[in-house]
């Protein structure tokens, strides 16, 4: 059944809620004590800053269950207090002034389906909820409201998040399959993500990531902005309606689409597929897949070292060449109000490895770029 606050001394030096880290609404962590059902922090329930908790005995291996209106932070247990890794320890903080307590958080556990549940029964919305469960417990949170999710340093196969204007954020996870989706509220990965991963993020959302590396990688948003620093993946998908895509250093089979945005590419390692309709493109191609760059109505910029070996093709309204990138045999046709130009560089193969690049309506520019040059734009 539920598990009802029980009442106990209070605990001194424990601590929940939201803090200013990096400016991201993330949360401090909390350590509670071993037994089955604890009350920490101040005086009464209704108390300004109240900190209540409960301990359970789990498997392992289960899956967490939370519907919340408040900002819930799920971390790891600390592996010296509990070496088993059996236990889910869940603690929530009344917000300051509240005049609800934390009373209207239920915690179930249900053996069976080796599920903890935390359901909001009232729970004032600016409390704070923060949960410590074993290292592979997989994950399905639903957040209402502006409340926020982080979830940091944890291993399972499934991880699933849903916010509606709430910020989401990830921290060194694993995951065999991570979705987030958003309505409203930002997306932030910090650290190293890995897995196969899918984030939605609709309206003015925004999606920014340090690092994600795994087999696959879907990410959208509509109006918002989608910002990678790293990508190390088999193949990705990335996507944006009206908002920029701006990624530093990618690897694997990429395929970009905005419709009314710009991409930017600062170096890529592998094949890559861009397309806009109305925004411009910026990629710097540090070693050769197989690359396709297109912009309807904007102009595309292609950047390249010199020791590149590639066969161009490159077609727009107007292409412009820097002398410094070396292509031999190079044509140059003129057709319908624009002009496509085709060469080699360094000896390559006209059936190996290319770069096409078009721009109907706009310019094609070819520069130079050195691999140094590349390393300072992304720092």
């Amino acid at each position: 059944g539920w598990l009802a606050l029980c009442r106990g001394r209070p605990r001194a030096g424990v601590m929940l809620g939201p803090c200013s880290a990096r400016g991201l609404g993330c949360f401090r962590p909390a350590r509670l004590g071993a037994g089955r059902l604890r009350r920490y922090g101040s005086g009464d329930a209704q108390a300004p800053g109240a900190l209540q908790g409960w301990t359970l005995r789990v498997s392992p291996f289960g899956r967490l269950r939370a519907r919340l209106p408040c900002h819930l932070a799920v971390g790891p247990l600390d592996p010296v207090s509990h070496p088993d890794g059996d236990r889910v320890l869940v603690a929530v903080r009344s917000p300051e002034g509240g005049a609800r307590g934390p009373e209207g958080l239920r915690v179930k556990y249900d053996e069976a389906l080796q599920e903890v549940t935390v359901l909001s029964h009232g729970v004032d919305p600016r409390a704070s909820v923060e949960v410590n469960a074993p290292l592979k417990f997989d994950l399905n949170i639903k957040s209402s409201g502006s409340g926020c999710v982080k979830v940091h340093n944890l291993e399972c196969d499934n991880c699933k998040i849903e916010t509606e204007q709430g910020t989401s954020i990830l921290q060194s996870v694993k995951s065999q399959k991570l979705h987030v989706q958003t309505k409203g509220g930002k997306v932030i990965c910090l650290g190293t993500v890995h897995g196969n991963i899918d984030i939605h993020a609709s309206d003015k959302s925004t999606v920014t990531v340090e690092k994600l590396q795994g087999s696959s990688v879907n990410i959208s948003t509509e109006d918002g902005l989608l910002k990678a620093k790293y990508l190390y993946t088999e193949s990705s998908f990335l996507s944006s309606a009206a908002g920029n895509i701006t990624l530093g250093s990618v690897h694997g089979n990429i395929m970009l689409q905005s419709k009314m945005g710009n991409i930017t590419v600062d170096s890529s390692s592998g094949c890559l597929k861009a397309s806009s309709h109305q925004g411009a493109i910026d990629v710097y191609v540090s070693q050769l897949g197989e690359v396709e760059l297109k912009s309807h109505e904007g102009s595309v910029i292609v950047k390249v070292p010199s020791s590149l070996q590639a066969y161009l093709k490159l077609s727009g309204k107007e292409v412009v060449m820097s002398p410094e990138v070396p292509v031999q045999e190079m044509t140059e046709e003129h057709k319908d109000d624009g002009v496509t130009v085709t060469g080699l560089m360094n000896q390559a193969s006209a059936q190996g490895r290319w770069i096409h690049a078009a721009a109907p309506k706009g310019t094609v520019r070819l520069r130079h770029q050195s691999w140094f040059q590349s390393l300072k734009l992304q720092e």
